[in-house]
């Protein structure tokens, strides 16, 4: 008998330790993801495909959100468009970047509700719109890379690659997309 109820004992133990972790790892942030994005001065807005084309800006599978390639356009239609370092600066490559992180924010809020239930940016690939010769694209697409961080703190960091192309889409200076793992 006093090793059933011993047993009985280690048995409430363990489960109520059980639910206080479950209920620990609920919890996701110590802070709420859409109060540091206003905190940051970031406004989201709605984003809208290009007429002409016929894809999603956001695709689900199971547990992942893989981000098409977005680029940076402001809310206004506004793109910031050229070649880095000819007709941009590095630094003006960084901030068409950062854009373009705040326009993936956006795509991925009108996914999945709660940007509170992003579990981590997984992957980022970054595409700079440059010549043969440039060689600090991860400068630009740091751009990107440091506001995931800002948002998301350690979950933001994510695996990476940054690349060059000599032309890409409406002359833009970056194009980036993305996967992120999502919790329901």
């Amino acid at each position: 008998m006093k090793y059933l109820y011993l047993s009985l004992v280690i048995f409430i133990i363990s489960c109520d330790t059980q639910v206080k972790e479950t209920k620990q790892n609920d919890i996701l942030y110590n802070y709420d993801i859409e109060k540091r994005i206003t905190e940051l001065g970031i406004e989201l807005t709605r984003q809208k495909l290009p007429s002409g084309l016929k894809i999603k800006l956001a695709t689900r599978s199971n547990n992942l959100i893989y981000l098409s390639g977005n680029g940076p356009i402001a809310a206004n239609g506004d793109k910031t468009v050229g070649k880095i370092p000819k007709d941009l600066t590095t630094e003006q490559g960084y901030e068409a970047a950062r854009l373009t992180a705040i326009n993936h924010l956006s795509v991925l809020k009108d996914e999945i509700g709660d940007l509170n239930k992003v579990v981590r940016i997984v992957k980022v690939f970054g595409i700079v719109n440059t010549d043969a010769t440039y060689e600090d694209h991860p400068k630009v697409i740091n751009g990107y890379s440091d506001l995931m961080i800002e948002v998301f703190g350690e979950r933001g960091q994510h695996a990476r690659s940054a690349v060059g192309m000599t032309s890409l889409p409406w002359n833009l200076a970056c194009e980036i997309e993305t996967i992120v793992e999502i919790r329901d």
